[in-house]
C-alpha cells in the first residue's frame, strides 16, 4: 500500500516513519523546501529518541520518501494523512486554516478514490469541513471519504506508543475506509491492540475527552500539592495511595510546575471553546486552565520566597527547560510562565537543558546559556530543578556545594529525596512535600 503524509512536524514524522516500518511506501510531503532538505540529507527536524535511526533505515530500504510536491505525493497513494498543525487562535479554538489549505489542494490534485485522513487534533465537524473543502475544489467528481484517526503518542517516547499503542481509534462513516484503515494497521492487530471503529465526530471527540481529562488530572493533584504544603502531608504519599486504586491509577499523578507542551495547553482551551460555542460552560475543564496558569504564579513566588523574596541582584541556576524530557519542544513549558518574571525582577538565571538550549534562549533573552549542570550552578544563589531529565536524576551534591554561592535547592519536580539532599547540607524544597 502507498500513503501520503501532508505535514512533517513532530506527528506527520514520526507517523510517516512508523508505516514505513511497517512495510508501507510512505512520501512525506511539507511545503517548506528546508525541512524536506534536510530529511532528504538524513537530519531530523526534531528531537524524539530513536527517530533519526528509523528514518534513515526506512530511507535506505526505499520505503520513506521526502518531497514538497503534493502531485508526487499523491501518485499512486489510497490513503493521505493530514498531519499539519492546528495552533491555538486568539479566543482558543483550534487555528483550521492549515487543515483547510490541504483539503483545497487534495480536491484540486486527486486523481482517484481516496481515504482522506485527518490525524491532526481538530474540533468536532472538521471532517465533515474537509469533505466539503475537498468536494468544492474538485475537477470532477471523484469519490473519497474522510476518517478522523487522532494521534495518541507522548512525546519522547512516540515510536514505542506507535508500534505499541492501547488503542487505535478510527473514525469512519463507510463500510471501505474502515476496511483500508484495518488494512494499515494489520501489523497491530497481530499484538491484540484495542481499536476503536466509530464515526467521525465521536473519533474527534475521542482525542480532545482523553487529553482534557489527562490534563485534568495534573491540575487536581497540583491543588492536592498546594493543600498538602499547607497541612504537613506529603503528596507524593497521596498520590501513590490515590494510583494504587484502579478506577483511579498512578499516571499523571505527579505534583509540578503545570502542564505544557503542545497538546495539553490548547486541547483544553478549544474543548472549553467549543462547549462556549454550542451553548454550554465546561466548567472543569476551565478550572483545570485557570489552575495550570496558576501553578507557575505559585512556583515562581516559591523560588521568590527561598531567595528571601526578592530577585534583585541573585543568580538563579535552572536545569533543564523543556515541557518535558527528552525532548526539544518548549511549546507552553513551565519555564517560559516561571523564569521571566524572576529576570524581571533582577536576577540572573543560567540555565542548561540537553536538547532546548537554543530555542528557549532566543524565547527568553537575557538566559545565560551554559554547557551542563555544574556550569549552570557556578555562583548561583538557589538551583531550580524545572525539568526531570535523566541527566539530572544522579547529581554530585558535593559538587554542587563547592560552586555555588549558597547551597539553596528548588525541586519542582519532586526528583529528590528531601532527607537525602539536606543530609548533604543543602536547604531543600519541592512541592506539596513537608
Amino acid at each position: 500500500m502507498n500513503i501520503c503524509m501532508v505535514g512533517v512536524g513532530y506527528v506527520g514524522l514520526v507517523t510517516g516513519a512508523c508505516f514505513a516500518e511497517f512495510g508501507i511506501n510512505v512520501t512525506c510531503v511539507d511545503k517548506v523546501p528546508d525541512k524536506i532538505d534536510m530529511l532528504k540529507n538524513g537530519k531530523v527536524p526534531i528531537y524524539e529518541p530513536g527517530l533519526e535511526e528509523l528514518v534513515a533505515k526506512n530511507m535506505r530500504e526505499g520505503r520513506l520518501n521526502f518531497t514538497t510536491d503534493l502531485k508526487e505525493g499523491l501518485s499512486d497513494a489510497l490513503v493521505i494523512f493530514i498531519a499539519v498543525g492546528t495552533p491555538q487562535g486568539s479566543d482558543g479554538a483550534a487555528d483550521l486554516h492549515y487543515v483547510e489549505e490541504v483539503a483545497k489542494s487534495i480536491g484540486q490534485t486527486m486523481t482517484d478514490y481516496l481515504v482522506v485522513v485527518t490525524k491532526s487534533t481538530v474540533p468536532v465537524g472538521t471532517g465533515q469541513k474537509v469533505a466539503a473543502i475537498i468536494r468544492e475544489h474538485q475537477k470532477e467528481s471523484i469519490d473519497f471519504d474522510v476518517v478522523s484517526n487522532p494521534e495518541f503518542l507522548r512525546e519522547g517516547s512516540a515510536i514505542e506508543d506507535f508500534m505499541r499503542p492501547n488503542r487505535v481509534v478510527v473514525g469512519a462513516d463507510s463500510q471501505k475506509a474502515q476496511a483500508i484503515m484495518r488494512d494499515l494497521y494489520a501489523p497491530l492487530y497481530l499484538i491484540e491492540t484495542p481499536f476503536v471503529i466509530t464515526n467521525v465526530e465521536t473519533a474527534e471527540m475521542i482525542k480532545y475527552a482523553s487529553n482534557a481529562f489527562l490534563a485534568t488530572k495534573i491540575s487536581f493533584i497540583n491543588e492536592m500539592a498546594n493543600i498538602a504544603e499547607r497541612v504537613g502531608a506529603d503528596v507524593n504519599m497521596v498520590a501513590k495511595g490515590m494510583g494504587l486504586d484502579r478506577r483511579i491509577g498512578p499516571k499523571f499523578l505527579h505534583a509540578g510546575p503545570g502542564f505544557g507542551g503542545s497538546c495539553f495547553p490548547k486541547d483544553t482551551e478549544a474543548i472549553a471553546h467549543i462547549a462556549r460555542e454550542h451553548g454550554y460552560e465546561f466548567k472543569i475543564v476551565d478550572a483545570v486552565v485557570a489552575v495550570n496558569r496558576r501553578q507557575r504564579a505559585i512556583m515562581t513566588e516559591k523560588i521568590l520566597q527561598v531567595l528571601g523574596g526578592s530577585a534583585e541582584g541573585k543568580t538563579v541556576a535552572c536545569l533543564g527547560l523543556t515541557f518535558k524530557p527528552n525532548t526539544d519542544d518548549m511549546r507552553e513549558a513551565p519555564s517560559l510562565g516561571i523564569l521571566p518574571p524572576l529576570m524581571e525582577q533582577g536576577a540572573v538565571v543560567r540555565a542548561y537543558d540537553p536538547a532546548g538550549m537554543d530555542e528557549a534562549a532566543q524565547m527568553m533573552p537575557g538566559l545565560v546559556a551554559c554547557e551542563n549542570a555544574y556550569h549552570a550552578a557556578e555562583g548561583a544563589d538557589c538551583l531550580v530543578l524545572m525539568t526531570e531529565w535523566n541527566q539530572f536524576r544522579n547529581l554530585d551534591w558535593d559538587h554542587l556545594a563547592g560552586v555555588m554561592q549558597d547551597k539553596v535547592v528548588v525541586d519542582l519536580r519532586n526528583v529528590y529525596n528531601p532527607v537525602k539532599v539536606r543530609e548533604k547540607g543543602f536547604a531543600y524544597h519541592s512541592v506539596g512535600r513537608p
